[in-house]
């Protein structure tokens, strides 16, 4: 398969970066929900995730793009019943909020998890034994409403790690993968499920089902518009497609001209854009990500565009940690200039910054100063007073000059 389309990595991460709605420029107008819903319509995806030593990792990726918004209004659109909610949950990328238009497209997933493909093992398993126990966990949702596992289980003991679930949450597990219970909405961080009837608009629900070849070519043309340019590897990642699934759709794709074949410099694999791209002259913006930030989850991609080795060092042993607990990589004019470790130290009312890492070449005094921002607009955005630094290191005590001088 030729090329005749190539760019540079310098055109590459520009590309990926304007897809990833990087634009450098935030408005200092309140966000409003049309602005949040047209970006989240535009990724395609937020990546959702239990941990919160900062704040739950879907706030994140909006703030990184849009700068200080009420999260009010991504839990409205999420969680809301009526007119306002416009996302719903399932997966997309590990559990994932995405935009209601997606639904269609995932529905094969839905059948898949009933016929105990693509789930977890143990959870197919469950499906197939325990079908009595379904139905009757099913039959509750029905009556009850929205329902959260804690109020239907039956077990006696205490439960152990999260891992250890009732048979009522893995009837409920079970129940949303196939798609015959959806998420209604969350009571902290418990998602509590109901019918889709319910939840999703029937204008969605009622959308012609599509093939699963059909859905699959639609998922990864949303992944290449979402990643400007991108392997076969990072498209199939974006919504976690196989290879058997993704490597004929991707064929049939440039066949179709609905895709093109390009080559990046230093990349040895082939590459993928929409037909005609659009390149940035540049682009400006500074930004904290969240791990699960749909520009870094896929790490070898992460590398290849950014020259950034980049790992999560949550379950690593603190004695065995080389960045710290909670990184955040910092983005500032098209490179991954550093990585922060932050916590948000509620309690006290303050951002708590462990631990500041610079890339080579390292942060001019404009990128410190950036980061600075950054620093001050998240504590701001997250209701936290004071800003902490933890740290020893030379590039603190830039930072904290920054930080006086902002």
């Amino acid at each position: 398969m030729g090329s005749s389309l190539s760019f540079s990595l310098k055109q590459a991460r520009r590309l990926a970066l304007a897809a990833q709605g990087f634009s450098g420029r935030q408005s200092p107008a309140p966000v409003k929900s049309g602005q949040l819903n047209r970006l989240i319509e535009r990724l395609g995806v937020l990546q959702i995730d239990s941990v919160n030593a900062l704040v739950r990792s879907h706030y994140l990726p909006l703030f990184s793009r849009l700068g200080a918004y009420s999260s009010e209004l991504l839990d409205q659109a999420a969680w809301s019943q009526g007119r306002r909610r416009s996302l719903f949950e399932y997966w997309g990328h590990e559990a994932s909020l995405l935009p209601l238009s997606m639904y269609p497209l995932l529905r094969w997933r839905m059948q898949r998890a009933a016929q105990g493909e693509g789930i977890y093992q143990q959870l197919a398993r469950f499906g197939r034994e325990q079908q009595d126990t379904i139905r009757r966990v099913l039959a509750s949702v029905e009556e009850r409403g929205a329902l959260g596992a804690g109020s239907l289980s039956t077990r006696q003991e205490r439960a152990g790690p999260w891992w250890d679930w009732s048979v009522e949450k893995h009837a409920l597990e079970w129940l949303f993968a196939a798609g015959e219970v959806t998420v209604a909405g969350r009571r902290g961080f418990e998602r509590l499920y109901d019918l889709p009837e319910r939840v999703i608009p029937a204008s969605v629900r009622n959308v012609a089902l599509q093939s699963e070849a059909d859905a699959q070519r639609g998922l990864l043309l949303h992944a290449a518009a979402a990643l400007g340019v991108a392997t076969e590897k990072d498209l199939r990642d974006y919504f976690r497609l196989d290879l058997a699934q993704s490597r004929g759709a991707l064929a049939e794709l440039v066949e179709d001209g609905a895709l093109q074949v390009c080559e990046v410099q230093g990349w040895k694999p082939l590459a993928y854009c929409l037909p005609v791209p659009k390149m940035p002259r540049r682009v400006s913006a500074s930004a904290l990500l969240s791990p699960f930030d749909s520009l870094v989850w896929e790490r070898s991609r992460t590398e290849r565009l950014f020259d950034f080795r980049y790992r999560l060092e949550i379950y690593t042993p603190p004695a065995k940690r080389v960045f710290g607990y909670y990184v955040l990589p910092f983005l500032h004019h098209e490179r991954i200039a550093a990585r922060v470790d932050l916590r948000a130290e509620r309690a006290l009312g303050r951002l708590a910054v462990h631990a500041v890492h610079e890339e080579q070449p390292g942060l001019d005094e404009a990128g410190m100063q950036a980061l600075a921002d950054n620093l001050r607009q998240m504590a701001d955005w997250l209701g936290l007073a004071q800003i902490q630094l933890n740290c020893p290191r030379a590039s603190a005590a830039r930072l904290r000059v920054a930080l006086a001088g902002g």
